[in-house]
């Protein structure tokens, strides 16, 4: 079984206005250097597949699919192995 840690965010050319509203608020709360702020979503999906490339091709067809729009949004992801539950 696998564990995937994906993280959604805004592609660089699109505006992040989440992003920008808590840097503005982080600046009046006087921290003062703060360069950026990237709002995003996160998902952890865990997955049964023959090995890591198949892990890794599951995520990305239903991580294209269903968890990001395509036009806005770019994505990343981590997988690791996690123990099987029944036999652990």
């Amino acid at each position: 079984m696998y564990l995937a840690k994906i993280y959604v965010t805004y592609k660089p050319s699109i505006l992040d206005p989440q992003g920008e509203v808590i840097k503005s608020a982080l600046k009046r709360m006087d921290y003062a250097g703060i360069e950026q702020v990237a709002q995003g979503k996160y998902f952890e999906v865990k997955l049964n597949a023959k090995d890591v490339d198949a892990a890794t091709a599951e995520v990305e067809s239903f991580t294209d699919a269903l968890l990001i729009n395509q036009n806005t949004e770019t994505y990343r992801f981590d997988l690791s192995l996690v123990p099987d539950e029944v036999n652990a």
